[in-house]
């Protein structure tokens, strides 16, 4: 560089040039533009000649500094073309499908909302009659609408990115078995709050009660009080109880549908009978004559309780006419919550139903999960409490996908370019020492010796060529002399090593020992021209040590390839007089 600065900047050399030489360098290259026409050059004289030569030679002197960084920077692979402002990807809207009656318009809560900051949230909405849906091993969920909106049927099949269940997938009245499409959702791997795991599970209240009873054993009666019940799988069993009055359960049924209170034993055997009819099992409780109903709900972090007190005299709390308040939240109603929430590998929404008795005692009866009605004066708070959750759900695994590799998150260009052989000051794996592995090129020199033979590292992890240029190159890379002259190198074999051309890539030593060179050590073999070699190419040299250590398409090498030939070509012309 040093070297061309002063050339340029000489005014004797710059004035030796031909005529018009500076000129031609300076101005673009298009081959389809016309020359300038003696009368145009003689509209335009030039100025005198030693004022010319300097201004120009500063000028062409920047020009081709200008270009030579541009060149180098291209070659060692600094120059990012992947920064240039590409045109915003409308990111297409996840899809949410909320199951629930039309009573609440979901769609408002979930307005202006975006899965984490870049995806919008489409709300589709319907009852689980309203559904249907095929699922495929890889080709997901689609699911088929046909809902009614203000008097007008409305039919949609889409794919949905993530559902929310607030309806109960069963029970035991007609028409509402709908477990075949919480099985064809989880078939499809949708994702759903609460989790299909344990909404299946919901269909069962005895099989959730047995849930409530490991519970009860782990913490006792005094933290977590559980009602006694007795389970019948038939009528067979339902031959007494030893306390009356009890309340029958039958089947799995909602809203106080299936409950009956029994006063005396003959009212027990008609009860017996109508179970026999019924074909299912039966659930015995001791009725509480209750003060006052106890509900806590849970919804994510979000805790509030809740006291029912009847007013119409009825035994059902849940019918009739009810006083509903809030009440505190007690860290005993906490620790209830939240062991009801870790049931079935988590509840993100559920709530405990207890009794409070006449006697001051209370009684868990029951627990619900996202199908759970909601009361109270915060429903509209519960209802934004519920929609917060389903887009944290949801961001939650898009960040989850976002860490796989995709189409618009791509491995960096460092990770890509580690799966070939490197070389240079950039490149990480250090390259062999002196007689070590060498790739064989179309473009080395040929060799006067024996041909090569592959031969194992002292690892045994990649085969070896031997180099035919010295005795010590011949010998076994795992003995004493080799060892030595990779450890005590002279300048002399420093020079040697820059010899090679720098269009040589070496391939990464996997097995390499801890007493080779460093990577100082070799860049500085590297970058050393050899003597012979003209001005010309110890420039394109120097300007090429990095190219091999960024190792892209074919297309990128031959770019890098026809851009330092051009250099070449217009140093030898600018140097040959």
């Amino acid at each position: 560089m040093n070297f061309l600065r002063r050339r340029l900047s000489d005014s004797s050399f710059v004035a030796n040039l031909p005529n018009g030489y500076m000129m031609d360098l300076q101005r673009p290259d298009n081959s389809t533009s016309s020359p300038v026409s003696p009368a145009m050059e003689r509209k335009h004289p030039q100025p005198p000649q030693p004022s010319h030569s300097s201004s120009t030679g500063t000028s062409i002197f920047s020009s081709i500094s200008s270009a030579m960084k541009q060149t180098t920077q291209a070659a060692a692979g600094l120059i990012d073309h992947s920064t240039s402002p590409t045109p915003p990807v409308a990111q297409k809207p996840k899809i949410l499908l909320v199951i629930d009656d039309a009573h609440t318009d979901w769609a408002k809560y979930f307005q202006g909302k975006k899965v984490n900051g870049e995806f919008d949230i489409r709300v589709e909405q319907a009852e689980f009659s309203e559904l249907n849906l095929a699922a495929y091993v890889t080709g997901g969920c689609m699911v088929d609408m046909q809902v009614m909106r203000n008097g007008t049927k409305v039919v949609r099949s889409f794919k949905p990115d993530f559902v929310l269940i607030r309806q109960h997938a069963y029970s035991m009245a007609l028409g509402e078995d709908f477990r075949g499409l919480i099985i064809g959702l989880q078939y499809g791997g949708i994702h759903t709050v609460n989790s299909l795991y344990s909404i299946y599970n919901f269909c069962s209240k005895p099989w959730v009660f047995s849930q409530l009873i490991k519970i009860f054993n782990s913490l006792g009666p005094e933290k977590f009080p559980l009602v006694e019940q007795t389970f019948f799988p038939s009528h067979k069993q339902m031959l007494t109880t030893p306390n009356f009055p009890v309340v029958v359960k039958l089947g799995h049924a909602h809203a106080g549908m299936g409950k009956v209170k029994v006063e005396n034993q003959h009212d027990f055997r008609d009860m017996a009978s109508i179970v026999a009819m019924a074909k299912t099992y039966a659930t015995t409780e001791p009725f509480i004559d209750s003060k006052y109903d106890i509900r806590i709900q849970k919804i994510g972090s979000n805790y509030k309780a809740y006291m029912r007190t009847s007013i119409s005299g009825n035994w059902k709390a849940n019918t009739g006419s009810a006083m509903l308040e809030q009440i505190a939240m007690t860290e005993r109603y906490r620790l209830w919550a939240d062991a009801c929430a870790e049931m079935f590998g988590g509840l993100d929404i559920c709530a405990v139903k207890a009794v409070h008795s006449k006697d001051g005692k209370d009684y868990i009866i029951e627990v619900m999960d996202s199908s759970m009605p909601l009361i109270g004066e915060h429903v509209e708070e519960d209802r934004q409490l519920i929609a917060d959750l389903v887009v944290s759900k949801m961001t939650q695994l898009v960040i989850t996908a976002g860490s796989t590799p995709s189409p618009l998150r791509p491995w960096p260009v460092s990770m890509k370019s580690q799966t070939g052989p490197q070389l240079g000051p950039l490149s990480q794996p250090r390259p062999p020492p002196q007689g070590g592995p060498r790739q064989p090129q179309a473009s080395q020199p040929p060799r006067t010796n024996a041909p090569p033979q592959q031969r194992l590292s002292p690892q045994g992890q990649q085969p070896q060529s031997p180099q035919s240029t010295s005795p010590q190159q011949q010998r076994s890379p795992g003995s004493p002399q080799q060892v030595r002259s990779a450890t005590g190198s002279s300048p002399v074999q420093a020079s040697k090593a820059g010899m090679f051309p720098p269009q040589q890539p070496r391939p990464p030593a996997q097995g390499r020992a801890p007493n080779q060179p460093s990577p100082t050590e070799t860049s500085k073999q590297q970058a050393t021209p050899h003597p012979h070699l003209n001005k010309s190419q110890s420039l394109t040299n120097t300007f090429s040590i990095s190219d091999s250590s960024q190792r892209g398409n074919a297309n990128e090498d031959e770019a890098k390839a026809e851009t330092i030939r051009n250099l070449r070509k217009s140093f030898a012309s600018l140097f040959s007089d």
